[in-house]
């Protein structure tokens, strides 16, 4: 039970009434009433007949889950009748929707993942939502280009993580806080308030099968870690890789680390892998409220101005103080200083040397 405990309704009020700012107190609680239905479908598994593939593809060409079309289809519903949509962008349809109900006075778009890391719904692996919140014109239907908004102008962003337990952590530009979902009476209360990402880590998340393929810089910052002691680092580092952006941010948030999904060279069509508006953004915004950095490895990310809702960006993101040496380490290669590479380790085994 948590009686005396903050709910995220209570939490909202507080952040928020204040400033005038109801409606999106009130978007956020209809974001957690969509979490909560996806969290239930989630934890019934294979009882509830949501797992294994569809025979479609995505705007993104990546073969649909059944979860993905299902949690999609329920932050639809919630959106349209929440009536504080003027329209939304998902990973899961080619074009933003726009929502009837209020007309065009409805005060925000929404741009979202509706299930995150949906590789691993089939074997039981942690997954999540992630969303993220701007403002809508008032006196008209959005266009494209009102979803195109740089991360430092989201309202709010968040992401949901279905795990052990089911947890939502928030940011409204005042820190980042996370809610526990009580399945017992149905709230997400505050377990984790001012959540800070440590400034170091010995811990760093990448796709190290993608290895060959990396920008000089990423294969120098990872052979350092990897060298450990022996190495200019002069300590030991753990690397992980779950396959689920909400996992790796989770996990870094609880207890710090840097994740890497950068730039490479295995699809030149490609700058990157993840998508700006509804992954990279939203947890940019999470990740610096808590005190971390989130770059492109040449810049920050919620600057980059975006050119299209679908766009991909290179993402570096977690504890303060690696997110500068690999930004570092980026700056020294563009600029073409050979000591960049001094390292022998990286003479000896890179593929660029």
């Amino acid at each position: 039970m948590h009686l005396g405990r903050t709910t995220l309704s209570k939490f909202l009020i507080q952040q928020l009434q204040a400033e005038g700012k109801s409606d999106l107190a009130a978007l956020l609680v209809d974001i957690a009433a969509a979490i909560k239905a996806i969290s239930a479908m989630i934890s019934k598994g294979g009882l509830a007949d949501v797992l294994g593939s569809l025979e479609t593809e995505n705007v993104q060409g990546e073969t649909q889950k059944k979860m993905d079309v299902i949690s999609n289809q329920v932050f639809i519903n919630t959106f349209e009748s929440g009536g504080l949509i003027a329209g939304m962008a998902s990973e899961e349809n080619d074009d933003p929707m726009t929502v009837g109900g209020k007309g065009f006075s409805a005060p925000f778009l929404t741009l979202f993942d509706p299930l995150d890391g949906s590789s691993n719904i089939d074997v039981n692996v942690s997954v999540g939502s992630i969303f993220s919140v701007i403002d809508a014109p008032r006196d008209r239907a959005p266009t494209m280009n009102d979803y195109l908004q740089p991360g430092t102008r989201q309202l709010a962003s968040g992401y949901a993580i279905y795990g052990p337990s089911t947890m939502l952590v928030i940011t409204v530009g005042k820190g980042t806080h996370g809610f526990t979902l009580d399945r017992e009476v149905g709230n997400f209360v505050l377990t984790h308030a001012n959540i800070q990402i440590p400034v170091d880590t010995s811990e760093f998340a990448i796709n190290a099968s993608n290895e060959r393929f990396w920008e000089p810089p990423i294969q120098r910052y990872v052979m350092e870690c990897k060298a450990g002691k022996a190495d200019i680092r002069a300590r030991d580092f753990n690397m992980r890789w779950i396959a689920s952006m909400v996992a790796e941010v989770h996990r870094i948030l609880m207890r710090g680390g840097v994740f890497l999904y950068p730039k490479d060279n295995k699809d030149p069509s490609k700058p990157g892998r993840l998508r700006l508006m509804y992954e990279a953004n939203p947890m940019s915004f999470v990740v610096e409220q808590a005190g971390g950095l989130c770059s492109t490895g040449r810049a920050r990310i919620m600057d980059v101005q975006p050119e299209e809702i679908h766009q991909r960006i290179p993402v570096i993101l977690g504890s303060r103080n690696e997110v500068e040496r690999i930004e570092k380490y980026h700056h020294e290669y563009d600029a073409g200083e050979d000591k960049a590479y001094s390292s022998p380790l990286f003479s000896e085994r890179s593929l660029y040397r």
